[in-house]
């Protein structure tokens, strides 16, 4: 396993070092993250409005509940049935604990939902903030690509230009240094 782990923090360190060379390729490793992240909050948000949705439905049915076990403790108070009145306000009672218990959580779903927005929008404008960067960036690397290259090709240029035979200026020279050569040895000899 020691060769595995040697390998893998090789390997880690070789794509570190060559995203540090390449920024605008480590911009762009950051906004697919980014991307990802996003995704995953819009379905977690539509996740929990799902249940709070469910939620908000069955504290309606348990509203509905507890209103019908009301309406019997009335009728059983009202028919002198006070033990069928005393069993059916403990029904009651428990319907609106069972209620309450609801509520709280739909409003622990309703907090999840606001911190999800809000990171939803602090990731989209992250994401809007590296977008600008690595345009920036991509278009620095392009210029960078480009002076590059045109400084390779004007080299080589200026090599292949001048290795093919004389130029004027070169044919010039030669010209040039033959006359003094002869008169210097015009001088030599006059002497």
């Amino acid at each position: 396993m020691g060769l595995f782990d040697d390998l893998s923090r090789f390997l880690e360190n070789r794509l570190e070092e060559f995203l540090r060379n390449n920024p605008h390729l480590e911009l762009e490793a950051l906004l697919e993250q980014l991307r990802e992240q996003e995704e995953d909050t819009l379905k977690l948000i539509a996740d929990l409005q799902l249940q709070e949705k469910r939620s908000q439905e069955e504290i309606l049915s348990t509203a509905q509940e507890i209103q019908r076990w009301h309406i019997r403790v009335q009728k059983a108070k009202n028919a002198a049935r006070e033990d069928l009145a005393a069993a059916a306000l403990e029904r009651e009672a428990a319907l609106l604990r069972e209620g309450n218990q609801r509520w709280g959580h739909m409003q622990g779903l309703k907090e999840r939902i606001n911190q999800s927005q809000e990171l939803l929008r602090k990731i989209q404008q992250r994401r809007q903030e590296v977008q600008a960067k690595a345009a920036v960036a991509q278009t620095a690397h392009a210029k960078a690509q480009t002076h590059q290259r045109l400084e390779t090709n004007g080299w080589s240029n200026q090599t292949s230009s001048y290795s093919g035979g004389f130029d004027d200026l070169e044919d010039k020279f030669r010209r040039w240094e033959t006359q003094d050569e002869l008169d210097q040895i015009k001088r030599n000899l006059g002497k």
